[in-house]
């Protein structure tokens, strides 16, 4: 520990003010009401300032904290992009004959489309609709009102971010050449869109019939104006949509038949989409998709929820794994990453609270599953990269 003067002691005192939100105590001491009155002057060494930052987080998490207004919190607007009356009754026709799982595609659209600030997903509202996005928006702000320490959406909006930054690191892996990205369960994703990392790359978009058809529509119906400002373009370098059910078995070959070559370099994207499998589909799609690795570079995305996840009352979850970096090399991967969300990779400064409900976790072993102060199910999201390439074999 540094021996520090008086006037660097005043220093730390008065950030350690601002940080835990007691400003309001300078006035009443002189010696900090000065050092406010110089903060023009040059700044403390950088020890000092560290010190700061410890001591800070140390106190922060013995008590309630406050996150700086306007810093963690950013308002998250109601989107106003003016839906037409086609795009609303295209919704209805959602709302009224889609199941849970389908309508999980918008759920996660309307995530996005609020979280807009750090996502910038153009066509989340659209194809979130009116309903999802008002019920989404009404959870968030009864969130703030509550002051909860993790606000609705910010798991969709850690994990989108989570992938996208992912996808980007896995295409620049390949020292360029065509590369594909395959997403499973595409839902309402618009990464075609919105990722530049991907203008070299072919896109492929599988999921059910009707919400590739619903999906197809929704984008015409708002973006097909030849007004050049309404317009949304494909950034990537082709996208191809296809209209198929992971849970069959013929998913594979229709993604063949759509012009995927299974020897091209390949991101396969399985975002949300693995706990609404039952342990045999989802296996069986883990193991075409390693089946790969020996003839190609091939890397997978994709979240995996643990056993306490999927057995909370009323769950619509079913595979899970609690050691996806153990399931993984067993059929064929070679290279296995995991991370939770408050994980350096997977913060995105959306995760500064040290009492929120994710960095508990990340401070509990992983095979602790119920918290030893309440006897609560440690519900985990693991986000995982996996790969395999010619080069490396499973020895």
């Amino acid at each position: 520990m540094p021996v520090l003067s008086g006037k660097e002691l005043a220093y730390v005192s008065f950030q350690m003010l601002i940080v835990c939100g007691s400003l309001s105590l300078i006035p009443s001491n002189p010696l900090l009401l000065r050092i406010l009155e110089m903060q023009t002057l040059s700044p403390m060494p950088a020890s000092i300032s560290t010190l700061c930052k410890l001591k800070a987080f140390s106190m922060m998490s013995e008590q309630e904290y406050i996150p700086p207004e306007g810093s963690m919190r950013p308002e998250m607007k109601f989107p106003d992009f003016p839906l037409s009356d086609t795009v609303k009754a295209l919704h209805e026709t959602i709302e009224d004959e889609w199941d849970f799982l389908q309508l999980s595609a918008c759920q996660t659209a309307a995530g996005r489309a609020l979280w807009e600030h750090v996502i910038h997903d153009p066509a989340a509202a659209v194809l979130a609709g009116e309903r999802q996005l008002r019920s989404f928006h009404e959870k968030i702000i009864k969130d703030r009102l509550n002051n909860a320490r993790e606000i609705s959406g910010v798991i969709i909006a850690v994990r989108t971010l989570w992938f996208d930054s992912k996808i980007e690191d896995a295409i620049n892996s390949f020292n360029g050449g065509e590369s594909q990205v395959i997403l499973l369960g595409a839902g309402m994703d618009a990464r075609a869109y919105r990722l530049r990392c991907l203008k070299d790359a072919h896109i492929f978009e599988v999921d059910f019939p009707k919400l590739v058809q619903m999906k197809t529509l929704l984008l015409q119906e708002a973006f097909g104006s030849p007004n050049e400002h309404h317009q949304l373009k494909v950034v990537a370098k082709s996208l191809t949509r296809i209209a198929a059910d992971i849970r069959e078995d013929d998913w594979y070959e229709k993604l063949q038949r759509s012009g995927y070559v299974p020897h091209r370099n390949t991101v396969w994207v399985l975002e949300g989409i693995l706990y609404y499998l039952s342990d045999l589909n989802a296996m069986q799609v883990l193991k075409t998709i390693a089946a790969n690795c020996p003839f190609t570079s091939t890397i997978m995305l994709a979240d995996f929820m643990n056993k306490s996840s999927t057995t909370l009352s009323n769950s619509s979850f079913h595979f899970y794994s609690d050691w996806p970096d153990h399931l993984l090399p067993s059929l064929g991967f070679t290279d296995v990453k995991l991370s939770q969300i408050g994980d350096p990779d997977a913060d995105f400064g959306l995760m500064r609270d040290p009492l929120n409900l994710f960095n508990k976790l990340r401070h509990l072993p992983r095979s602790v599953q119920n918290y030893p102060d309440d006897g609560k199910p440690c519900c985990r999201l693991y986000l995982v990269k996996a790969s395999g390439s010619p080069e490396k074999t499973v020895t």
